[in-house]
């Protein structure tokens, strides 16, 4: 059989399994989408909340057993297999995580644990990131399982459990376990990313002490911000404390009521006796998926606050988060690299918090996704020379901290594996796209031979680490489809052989 003919040959049987696969799930499985994807939602699994880990993870080993799957409890990750059709195949993994963000649920319109859903969307923390994709990805193997088209590969979903905090739960796996031949890890943007930066972070701490001559007649007593370096805070304040007598806080509450706030954020403020709480709301939302989305509060509140704070560590770390918050790229940082692939740096000025250990001790973290072609030596470098001038020129005290370990992660768009995603994923959508590089960091960079596929589509905002997260149901049903498109095409499909060079 000449090439064209062998060609179409192998095109038409995709097709023919893509549609046995699509059937079974429409007549069998579409129902249990969102009834399933509620439920995990129910889960609250932000980090250190064993209880609701543990139940989780009860839930996927029976959820799983119930599919006909083969589950294994691999410590922090789960592994729920669909074995192939006959001996020593190769493994295709599917890579997701179970784990979410924190919140703070007073100021969500809605219980972010609820699992709600309507007409139009899911709701809740993780319906997008990442429990919709574990739930599609479940079913989507279902399908497969019962569609009775032969699988040239087993499939083994690995659900992980702290992707979201220290991420060091595949490092662990890997001691004991072998990884999959290749990997598609659903936590990102189709139709496939060839290029995931840095995730890299800077910290700056100090304590409150004030140091020369107050003109104010308040001090600061307390300071803090956000939840997450990953997230793009929506909440950040500082309390201020009356000196002496004949506390009046109304010069300073007719000050900041008058002043115009950066868009999307607003000023709210609360006088008690000889303290003054003053509190900035933004919008939260993924600092690597959505950035330009976010309005971050921290930084509006060191605009707010620019000379009206007494000299000291609190004026010095508002002033560090207003420089360095000047842009979404790190211009105020002094970075101007710029990638005709790679595009920019991306910085998300995000948390302050006090030591838990050093109590008067307030830290500033900033989250900052890099580009090549700087090492993170290199970065940690820079950084620290930047911290030294600043406190050189300010009189500040700011000593230096963060986490430089991470360096960006690139495939060929030539790979067999990107050719054959985009070729799946423009035959299931009708809409041929190029590939991505995203500012989110993915468990690609802790598997070998693994590569972030989906599940969010290219054209709308991300809305994973948002404030009420939501999954349009649309995109949940449009994603699976995808999804069994790309999952018949390779578990069903001749192995590959360096795939992923």
């Amino acid at each position: 059989m000449n090439l064209p003919l062998l060609t179409l040959f192998l095109a038409t049987a995709l097709a023919t399994n893509v549609a046995k696969v699509q059937d079974q799930y429409d007549r069998t499985l579409a129902a249990r989408l969102l009834p399933m994807l509620s439920e995990a939602i129910r889960f609250p699994t932000y980090e250190n909340n064993a209880e609701a880990h543990a139940a989780q993870k009860a839930w996927l080993v029976k959820t799983g057993s119930d599919l006909g799957f083969t589950v294994r409890d691999a410590g922090k990750i789960t592994e729920i297999e669909l074995p192939a059709s006959s001996p020593n195949a190769p493994v295709l993994g599917l890579v997701v995580h179970g784990d979410v963000q924190p919140v703070n649920a007073d100021d969500w319109s809605l219980p972010p644990f609820s699992g709600k859903y309507d007409e139009q969307y899911v709701y809740g923390r993780g319906s997008a990131d990442d429990k919709g994709p574990l739930v599609q990805a479940l079913l989507a193997m279902k399908a497969l399982a019962d569609s009775g088209v032969p699988r040239t590969h087993t499939v083994r979903l690995l659900v992980g459990s702290t992707e979201e905090s220290d991420s060091k739960e595949m490092g662990e796996y890997l001691k004991d376990q072998k990884a999959p031949d290749y990997s598609l890890v659903l936590d990102s943007t189709f139709p496939v990313v060839v290029g995931e930066k840095a995730w890299n972070s800077l910290s700056v701490s100090t304590k409150l002490t004030e140091r020369g001559t107050n003109p104010f007649q308040y001090t600061v007593d307390s300071m803090w911000a956000g939840l997450s370096a990953s997230i793009v805070p929506d909440h950040a304040e500082v309390t201020l404390r009356w000196r002496g007598t004949g506390v009046n806080w109304q010069p300073i509450e007719d000050e900041l009521h008058t002043f115009k706030m950066p868009e999307g954020t607003r000023v709210a403020t609360l006088p008690e006796g000889a303290t003054y709480r003053i509190v900035v709301y933004g919008h939260s939302t993924h600092a690597g998926m959505n950035l330009e989305a976010g309005r971050n509060a921290l930084v509006a509140l060191g605009i707010l606050l620019n000379g009206k704070l007494p000299p000291g560590g609190a004026n010095d770390l508002l002033t560090f988060a207003r420089t360095a918050g000047q842009d979404l790229y790190g211009t105020g940082l002094g970075i101007r690299d710029r990638d005709p692939v790679w595009g920019r740096y991306a910085v998300n000025v995000a948390t302050i918090k006090e030591d838990e250990t050093e109590k008067g001790t307030f830290t500033l973290t900033i989250n900052i996704r890099s580009i090549p072609p700087r090492t993170g030596p290199q970065r940690k470098a820079y950084f620290e020379k930047f911290v030294a001038d600043f406190n050189r020129k300010t009189g500040a005290a700011l000593t230096t901290g963060g986490y430089w370990d991470d360096e960006p992660l690139g495939f060929s768009p030539n790979a067999k594996m990107v050719k054959r995603l985009l070729d799946d994923y423009a035959a299931a959508t009708g809409k041929r796209e190029k590939p991505s590089i995203s500012g989110g960091g993915t468990y690609a960079k802790r598997l070998p031979n693994a590569i972030a596929f989906g599940m969010w589509f290219p054209d709308k905002p991300y809305p994973g680490h948002d404030l009420d997260e939501k999954n349009p149901i649309a995109d949940l049903v449009k994603g699976e489809k995808v999804l069994i498109y790309a999952l018949t095409d390779i578990a069903t499909g001749p192995p590959m052989k360096d795939a992923l060079r």
